[in-house]
């Protein structure tokens, strides 16, 4: 007679489970909003975010100088103390420009970095390497990769992934390579923990061994999409889909209606009174038909609790 195996426990992920992928709020007149981003990230936490990314593509970091940059990181932290991690984004085009980033951030009270492939010089698998193997050198902190071809010009190539995986402080990716097969490769040789970096993809992802999500509809519906992970975590599968597909046309909304993520998450934050502000140029505020647009899929969600 044989003896059933219990599974081995499940590796916490490194920084938490449902991540938000935080906009950085603005005054009026286009200034960092510390204020407002405190209250925003404490209301995040409170309704169901383990951590928060901050200056990502979402928080409009092209647009945001290193010192507020720094700022941000050390506000928010402030307001939220332990109760999440602060993944900070530091990735830029220039290897030198992104090391100084992350001691930046490192001593802002970061709890760990966000570091996008280098974008626009489209450099080889060997340079990209190098370069997140320098990031990873300079400083004591944990890194998420940031694999996004689509905004980049370069993958990080799965067999690329797989060696930068030896690094002891590379220890994630926020995945955007629309390569699940590629993305199924790696989970099987490797420890890194995956975070889905579309909303889309948040329960497929999970589903096959990946970490969480880094969301940017968490922005608007932080417990909507907890709670997909939550039901999967119970082992009600199905309810999990249901879910996921409740959400589905808010995801659609705002992430694949032709504006980028922050302009929609920012437009819907304003109208259900939460800290938002204008974007920064280039980047253009919604125009009210795209609100009404969004608050309509807003609203169009039930509860998780009743669903």
């Amino acid at each position: 007679m044989t003896t059933a195996t219990a599974a081995p426990p499940t590796p916490t992920p490194p920084f938490g489970r449902v991540l938000c992928a935080m906009i950085t709020p603005f005054t009026e007149t286009g200034a960092l909003d510390v204020d407002g981003a405190q209250r925003l990230a404490d209301h995040l936490v409170t309704h169901g975010c383990d951590g928060l990314v901050l200056s990502g593509t979402t928080g409009e970091s092209p647009t945001t100088t290193d010192a507020e940059k720094s700022a941000l990181i050390s506000a928010v932290r402030e307001a939220v103390g332990g109760r999440a991690s602060l993944v900070a984004g530091v990735g830029t085009a220039d290897t030198r420009h992104t090391v100084e980033l992350a001691l930046a951030a490192e001593k802002a009270g970061a709890d760990g970095l966000l570091v996008v492939t280098p974008y626009y010089s489209r450099p080889p698998q060997d340079a990209v390497e190098a370069h997140f193997r320098e990031i990873a050198d300079a400083t004591g902190l944990p890194l998420a990769l940031y694999d996004i071809p689509g905004r980049t010009g370069t993958r990080i190539e799965p067999e690329t992934m797989i060696r930068l995986a030896e690094h002891p402080r590379i220890v994630a990716v926020k995945d955007c390579s629309y390569d699940l097969l590629g993305t199924q490769k790696v989970l099987a040789r490797t420890d890194l923990a995956y975070y889905a970096g579309c909303d889309e993809h948040n329960l497929a992802l999970y589903a096959v061994g990946g970490a969480g999500c880094v969301s940017t509809v968490a922005n608007v519906a932080p417990d909507r999409i907890r709670a997909v992970l939550d039901a999967f975590d119970a082992g009600a599968t199905a309810r999990a889909a249901r879910l996921q597909q409740r959400v589905t046309p808010l995801i659609e909304a705002m992430m694949a209606a032709g504006l980028p993520g922050t302009v929609t998450a920012k437009a819907l934050l304003h109208a259900l009174g939460l800290p938002a502000g204008p974007v920064r140029a280039p980047l253009r505020a919604a125009d009210r038909a795209t609100v009404d647009g969004l608050l309509s899929a807003y609203g169009e969600q039930d509860s998780p609790a009743t669903t």
